[in-house]
């Protein structure tokens, strides 16, 4: 074994070993040192199953009864976002259900089981008006409608939850009313004291699952309603919109400062003071005056407690918040008379993430070693190439101004190709069924589209200048040995070396997710198991995938190669990485800016602002996930390119987990 093998399988071996010290930490930090129980499993509907995690106290049991919570994640989240809120109300001795929603994570049923109408609202339910087209009727794809739809519940009034296609709201609960029936009736759990709470999407959802409890009772007679429901960037809506027999036990809405979603702050630029004197906030607190942020009002004896905690924080960040877990742990307590000597500002639940993200980087680390590894043997040597020489660097100006066109051309298409594919664009639904993954594959072809006509135009000029055309070589697509042909052999080796990569950390992902019911992320789905409906959603999309990465990493390791490309060590390995990420990222980046300095501002969302509120929201949003992901994946793309020459492996294996983090966890239709 030469001594470069050697280094590659120890820091292998270093980063596989360390990463599962970190699994196992994390685990510590979700039992709680061993005090809570932690177990899967599916609750079996008339739809299909209901995928749960259930965190249960070693002191909850059948002769000393805990308080239950059940915990409804976001759009494009699962029940393992809700892992902050979790632990902390199961170190304090409470029974904590998280689900999958309909669409989500392992869960069977999609988002079409929650139904859709043909019309949406555009301003706040109950203060719409036709006249004023804030109610009308609404076309397109199944998935549009149901992305309209989303703040529109299945307890409103008929004249919004049906249309008079026959369609309807099926279940806004999206699990919710199952998953609360089955944490009452657990033997350990004392069913007059339940709660919900749920982020974002979960939001309707926890609405949905109060409503439909109001005043219930179980086969013992006892009231088994919520006693408190936690809205983690909530919609509010006017009491004329549901029927006034249904009511809500003690509400606490986290409001959330910089929340990208309009519906969130009232259709809103901005979350100001202003919100407090609407009509819709004093009827929300039960009040006639202005009210106040912080302040609760109404009374927790008789269900009336109500309470606005402002937030300084964004969307998708509220989830794990400090500010808001105190006083949501404050506000459970005091509803559901939870007896615990911890104070709500002890919390631990944020170490956990840190050591899933150590683990998921010290993971992708151990991964590049075992390439390493593996290219010294003798299978896969062939795959290690030369890179194309020197001559071909473009410096100064003329690299800064070819980077320039990919940064705008990605950046200026992602607001609008990525919201009209996510619900516009007639793709096959029974066949690309991933909602997200549709706007990312649109924006995809898009890109390529228009790097193809600029690629196009730019080979007409230096036809004209008789510039020598360069050979496939030289643009990264082949071997020295195969100049101007396509070498199949190199593709296919190029091919099986990335999924041995792939299968190498995906059996990591299933080793931990089997011992400690845990998974390769950072608060946010990442990496986690297939089961074999997204399996096949990841075998529709990766070559949409492939594409995209090829044409990009080609881009920006090839042709805008320097000479960092050639320089060895870790210095050449940054420099590298910087321009790489430069031009992956600036796009993005360039749309950051656009979006939230006017935002910070106290203006208002930039995409909002310039594009109107249809092209803010979930893209939006979700770039705080998509930046970060895409400096990983140029770390990982010059790494092996700068190791093999190969832009097959390259930008094969960033697809492989792009695609598997789109597909392995986000929402379906």
């Amino acid at each position: 074994m030469t001594s470069q093998r050697k280094k590659s399988l120890i820091l292998m071996v270093i980063s596989v070993l360390i990463a599962f010290f970190c699994m196992f930490s994390a685990n510590i930090v979700q039992t709680d040192s061993g005090n809570i129980k932690i177990t899967t499993g599916t609750i079996q509907t008339d739809v299909g199953d209901i995928a749960y995690k259930l965190y249960t106290p070693k002191t909850a049991t059948a002769e000393n009864k805990a308080p239950g919570v059940l915990l409804l994640h976001g759009y494009q989240n699962d029940h393992e976002t809700n892992a902050a809120y979790a632990i902390e109300l199961a170190r304090r001795g409470v029974v904590v259900l998280s689900i999958d929603e309909y669409g989500h994570g392992k869960t069977e049923p999609g988002l079409l089981e929650r139904g859709f109408v043909n019309h949406k609202v555009s301003v706040n339910f109950g203060e719409e008006s036709e006249a004023d087209k804030t109610y009308k009727k609404i076309g397109g794809t199944n998935r549009y409608k149901i992305l309209m739809n989303f703040s529109n519940l299945s307890f409103f009034k008929e004249y919004y939850s049906k249309d008079e296609d026959g369609n309807s709201i099926k279940n806004s609960a999206e699990g919710g009313i199952e998953g609360y029936k089955w944490l009452s009736e657990l033997e350990y759990v004392d069913p007059t004291r339940l709660g919900v709470s749920g982020h974002s999407m979960g939001t309707w959802a926890s609405w949905s699952v109060t409503a439909a409890y109001s005043g219930a009772r179980n086969s013992a007679g006892k009231d088994i309603s919520p006693k408190a429901t936690v809205l983690q960037c909530g919609e509010l809506f006017r009491d004329s919109v549901y029927d006034s027999s249904v009511y809500f036990n003690n509400v606490l809405l986290l409001q959330a400062k910089y929340d990208e979603f309009s519906y969130f702050r009232d259709y809103q630029h901005t979350v100001s003071d202003k919100l407090l004197s609407t009509a819709l906030r004093k009827e929300f607190l039960g009040i006639t005056q202005d009210g106040k942020w912080n302040t609760t009002y109404g009374s927790f004896d008789n269900g009336t407690a109500r309470r606005m905690e402002l937030l300084y924080t964004n969307h998708r960040l509220t989830t794990h918040d400090s500010h808001g877990l105190r006083v949501a742990i404050e506000w459970f307590t005091e509803a559901l008379d939870i007896k615990t000597d911890l104070a709500s500002s002890n919390l631990t639940a944020m170490n956990k993430e840190w050591l899933n993200l150590a683990a998921l980087l010290l993971t992708i680390v151990g991964m590049l070693a075992f390439m390493s590894f593996l290219v010294e043997t003798r299978v896969f040597a062939s795959v290690v190439q030369d890179k194309p020489g020197k001559d071909g660097i473009l410096k100064g100006k003329k690299w800064f101004n070819s980077a320039l066109i990919s940064i705008l051309v990605g950046g200026i298409l992602y607001p609008f190709a990525t919201q009209l594919g996510h619900a516009l664009v007639p793709i096959p639904e029974n066949i690309f069924r991933m909602t997200v993954g549709d706007g990312l594959i649109t924006w995809y072809m898009f890109v390529l589209l228009f790097t193809r006509i600029i690629n196009g135009i730019i080979a007409l000029k230096n036809k004209k200048k008789t510039t020598a055309k360069k050979s496939l070589f030289e643009r990264g697509w082949s071997t020295p040995e195969h100049e101007n042909s396509i070498d199949v052999l190199h593709i296919l080796k190029s091919v099986v070396l990335v999924m041995v990569m792939a299968l190498f950390v995906y059996f990591f992902v299933a080793l931990y997710n089997l011992l400690f019911k845990l998974d390769l992320r950072i608060i946010w789905p990442m990496l986690s198991t297939f089961n074999m409906m997204r399996l096949g959603q990841f075998a529709a999309y990766i070559l949409f995938f492939a594409a995209y990465f090829l044409v990009v990493e080609q881009k920006a390791l090839v042709t805008l190669r320097t000479k960092a490309t050639y320089q060895k060590g870790a210095v050449g390995f940054l420099r590298t990485w910087l321009r790489t990420a430069f031009v992956m990222c600036g796009g993005i980046i360039l749309i950051v800016l656009i979006e939230y300095i006017p935002f910070f501002a106290g203006v208002g969302p930039g995409a909002d602002l310039l594009f109107g509120s249809t092209f803010g929201g979930p893209f939006m949003s979700l770039m705080i996930l998509l930046l970060p992901q895409i400096i990983v994946y140029s770390a990982i793309g010059s790494y092996i390119y700068r190791k093999t020459g190969n832009i097959y492996v390259s930008a094969l294996m960033c697809a492989v987990l792009a695609c598997w983090i789109v597909t392995g966890g986000s929402s379906f239709i």
